[in-house]
């Protein structure tokens, strides 16, 4: 007979024990300690089962009662994954039925296979056909591939080479030493990094991509084929797709899941969008992928959508039609509405009367519904319960760390729509009562709803009856500032719609998660890398979307392989603290593979030490850009995918320029420039003396902004004190008078319209200091047709406000490259001219190929502009800097544009910190 457990009756701490027989238990803890080997696949030990029902577990390893192994609960889609030994008796115990353990299962294949059946199979299948008998255990075929043709594409496996840096005295540039010794390295690559796809496949993946209503490039298609290779064939869990702008990430990224419902899964994938492009998104499926079906989560419905979704997953697999599940990343880290939660027990204590007498007495007290132990005060005292504890914040028990609070549905009491949208609208910026009224009289309760569910940024757009937009710009301008700061739904989701994917949805509900703009989850803090992270957790692969894939720091690359495999990560040693914090893990990171700065100061006057002539000094580290070829090596080359626009191909994209134009001043505008500099540098040298830091980035963007601003009086004053002037500097220019990078703009302009090119002009001053207006009026007076496009134009519905332009006969496009630097393809404008860059990498790099891609006919050419001898030029020198590490986990080697400012050696990572230094004389 099989051995049955009563789990009625089991405790947590004796799971293992009452669950396995000794033997069992000796094999799955071995298992467990050869976990970081490489190539560890053990057999399945255990065969735990349900009688009546589907629901089986075949265990392989196990930790204290964390479990790992092959889980099927009868959903039509086993997973590989850990679970707690508790979980599965809390599960089964709601069956009256015993948990059975099989004396009699005898595992004949490592626990992957079992996989690879159950996942044809869609449940756990303890034999098939050609099944090796009992006691044999199968081979492990070797991998490894023949040298790459031209055109092949690579995914390889990390080298388990011992790390041993070399010092040497000679440095040489490594564009040279990748020339001279280019036949080596590829031989020596060639024996160490096993190629995962080296071109050839099998035949129906040909049939697969031939039967999508758009076909793919040749170069794609090979892409397509080396992403699928990477994830399915070769198991690993997550790629990256690094391709330029305009290579066609979204329709390759679609082609992969077409391929992944053939041949690996039919659950449905999971698509992660930037909200703007939640909607192109699910027109591009629809036009590539027959017979599809898209869901898209982007409203204030977003809970009972995924609810109807989850009761439909089992269909889902069934049906034989490939689903879709697209979530706008804002939308997915929207909050959710708790209360706190525990368990009422009674705190019985002998309190003393006055007569000298003790009694019994006791109280109702907070206590953990976990483990049982008191929630005390700072006194250590018992907590009563009931009042406001825990309401003010989310609690967590001190002795085992659990969360003692819930998630609850919101309370909506008698409010009418109409209460909760006059509510809503008084509390955004210039709407009152009357205008709210006016706003319900004229669209009505129901259309403002939905517009403001669906995207909030169509609220500012609202147009009247007669055509005209019913708030003036300088409204839609705060309106979409106070929308944006705002992530909410009107009528209030209760759950934060990736926290209910995680706690609702089965542990790989999702063959594959499709994350769009990856490069954008990067920040360490972010509540969208952290719902990111959660949703991919929910699937079975993972394939990021990226055209910049690091921003020049090390730190960057580190949060997006964590999040997106972060057991990848953890059995490197990069995983989370025990304090729940990835910082350790990010600062080792950093010292292993990126660039960080110790900077010891020294303390020569002040303290003194009495037996002894030491100095007191202090360490601080800070970042620095770059990546050290071996994290290339090691987390780059194995997990990623590239795309060039290059690879595509002759004849189907033009020739693309870049070009960096550095402005002299006239020598009216250089004194002023150095009056300013002198002055600035006196204020910052006497906060310095002080130990006040307030003034250096005030300091900073006056004299990287003072350039193009000159136009208008300059008075910078103390950012704590208003009334402390710092510096002063009188206007140069009227306003008919262009300055020099005006004229070198308008110069530009009119030599393109000639030509009859259309032209973009980027400028990061948009807001408070804006020289957009000024350019327009300049431009337009040497008869120019100019638009300026502005964040009042929604993001869904800047495309086609563009497109509008251009049918208007707009010659010059003045906009802040932060607007169009995704989704958007402006191949109307084939030369663009950045009058600044800013210091992100991801917007210069985007924005910088918006007209470069698959369907321009016309040669683009990118300007960068900057003044000669002003702070603009080491803030284009440290974006050169960050650009060429990043192009560098590409394998490139940037020979144009802003790389002909960089100087080799310069390991400053901070432009405010440089000028800082350059004017103390401390560079």
């Amino acid at each position: 007979m099989s051995d049955t457990i009563n789990v009625a009756a089991v405790k947590p701490t004796s799971m293992a024990t009452l669950l396995f027989t000794p033997q069992q238990i000796a094999t799955l803890h071995a298992n467990h300690q050869r976990h970081y080997a490489e190539g560890h696949d053990p057999m399945p030990v255990v065969h735990l089962a349900v009688p009546g029902h589907e629901h089986h577990w075949l265990l392989s390893e196990i930790d204290d009662d964390i479990a790992f192994g092959l889980c099927d609960l009868g959903m039509g889609f086993p997973e590989l994954g850990y679970v707690d030994l508790n979980e599965i008796v809390d599960a089964t115990s709601s069956f009256g039925i015993p948990l059975v353990n099989d004396p009699d299962f005898r595992a004949t294949a490592p626990l992957s296979v079992y996989a690879h059946h159950a996942r044809q199979a869609r449940r756990i299948v303890l034999d098939w056909d050609d099944m090796p008998p009992s006691g044999t255990t199968p081979a492990v075929a070797s991998e490894g591939g023949e040298p790459l043709g031209d055109d092949a594409t690579t995914v390889a496996l990390p080298s388990a080479e011992d790390e041993k840096p070399e010092d040497d005295e000679h440095v040489m540039p490594l564009a040279q030493f990748l020339t001279d010794f280019s036949t080596p390295l590829l031989e020596q690559i060639s024996k160490q990094t096993p190629v995962l796809y080296d071109g050839t496949h099998a035949p129906w993946q040909d049939e697969v991509l031939a039967s999508l209503q758009r076909q793919p490039f040749a170069a794609q298609k090979h892409r397509i084929l080396a992403c699928y290779a990477g994830l399915v064939e070769h198991n690993l869990p997550a790629i990256f797709l690094n391709g330029e702008m305009g290579t066609g990430k979204t329709m390759m990224g679609i082609c992969v899941s077409a391929l992944m419902q053939r041949g690996f899964s039919r659950k449905p994938v999971l698509v992660i969008s930037p909200p703007h492009l939640v909607y192109k998104w699910r027109r591009e499926i629809l036009d590539t992928v027959p017979d599809a079906v898209v869901t898209v989560i982007n409203g204030s419905n977003a809970i009972r959508e995924l609810q109807l979704f989850r009761k439909r997953l089992r269909d889902i697999t069934q049906s034989g039609r490939p689903h879709y599940l697209v979530i706008g990343r804002v939308r997915m880290r929207m909050g959710f509405f708790w209360r706190p939660s525990y368990w009422t027990r009674p705190y019985r204590f002998m309190a003393t009367l006055s007569d000298g007498k003790q009694r019994l007495e006791s109280y109702p007290a907070i206590a953990c519904q976990h483990c049982g132990s008191y929630c005390t005060d700072s006194e250590g005292r018992p907590l009563h319960a009931g009042g406001s504890w825990g309401k003010e914040r989310r609690e967590h028990c001190k002795n085992c760390g659990a969360a003692l609070w819930t998630m609850r549905h919101q309370d909506n009491g008698e409010q009418t729509p109409e209460d909760r949208l006059r509510k809503f609208l008084g509390s955004l910026p210039g709407i009152g009562a009357a205008t709210t009224t006016r706003l319900l009289d004229t669209f009505g309760t129901e259309t403002l709803e939905t517009v403001i569910d669906d995207n909030i940024f169509d609220f500012v757009n609202l147009q009247t009856a007669d055509g005209g937009f019913f708030f003036n710009d300088r409204q839609a301008e705060r309106l979409e500032k106070a929308l944006g700061r705002q992530e909410f739904a009107l009528r209030n989701v209760s759950y934060q719609p990736s926290e209910f994917v995680k706690r609702f949805f089965p542990r790989t509900a999702f063959s594959l998660a499709l994350v769009d703009e990856a490069h954008e989850y990067k920040n360490a803090g972010s509540a969208q890398g952290q719902a990111m992270a959660v949703l991919c957790d929910r699937a079975d692969k993972v394939l990021c979307l990226t055209g910049t894939l690091m921003g020049g720091y090390a730190s960057d690359l580190f949060y997006l392989l964590f999040r997106a495999m972060p057991g990848v990560m953890t059995k490197l040693g990069f995983g989370v603290a025990k304090n729940n914090s990835l910082a350790a893990s990010e600062t080792n990171f950093m010292r292993h593979y990126g660039c960080l700065i110790d900077i010891v100061h020294l303390n020569q006057e002040g303290e003194s030490f009495q037996t002894s002539r030491a100095k007191k000094s202090t360490t601080s580290s800070r970042k620095a850009p770059g990546f050290s070829p071996l994290g290339i090596a090691r987390f780059v080359l194995p997990y990623t995918v590239f795309m060039r626009l290059s690879d595509l191909g002759d004849n189907i994209l033009p020739d693309f320029t870049e070009e960096t134009r550095v402005i002299d001043m006239p020598v009216w505008m250089a004194d002023a420039n150095r009056s300013l500099t002198q002055q600035l540098q006196t204020a910052l040298r006497e906060a310095l003396a002080h130990r006040d830091n307030s003034l250096t980035g005030v300091v900073i963007n006056a004299l990287l902004r003072w350039p193009e601003t000159c136009f208008r009086d300059e008075k910078v004053v103390h950012p704590h004190d208003k009334q402390d002037l710092l510096a002063q500097q009188a206007a140069l220019y009227d306003a008919d008078t262009p300055t020099p990078k005006e004229a070198d703009v308008i110069e530009l302009c009119l030599a393109e319209k000639a030509l009859g090119r259309r032209v973009i002009v980027y400028t990061t001053y948009t807001g408070g200091h804006d020289t957009s207006t000024r350019l327009r009026n300049l431009l337009q007076a040497h008869g120019l047709s100019v638009a300026v496009l502005r964040s009042t134009v929604g993001s869904d519905a800047r495309e086609d406000w563009i497109n509008d332009q251009v049918e208007r006969g707009v010659d010059v496009l003045i906009t802040n490259p932060e607007l169009v630097k995704t989704g958007l393809d402006l191949l109307a404008f084939p030369t663009l001219y950045f009058m600044q860059t800013g210091y992100n990498v991801y917007t210069v790099a985007q924005a910088s190929r918006r007209s470069w891609r698959i369907g321009q006919k016309e040669a683009v050419k990118v300007y960068y502009a900057c003044y000669a001898g002003s702070a603009q030029v080491q803030c284009m020198e440290l974006m050169a800097r960050k650009i060429k590490t990043a192009l560098s986990t590409m394998g490139v080697m940037p020979e144009t544009g802003l790389d002909a400012l960089v100087e080799e050696g310069d390991g400053e990572n901070s432009i405010t910190e440089a000028l800082a230094k350059q004017l103390l004389g401390r560079a």
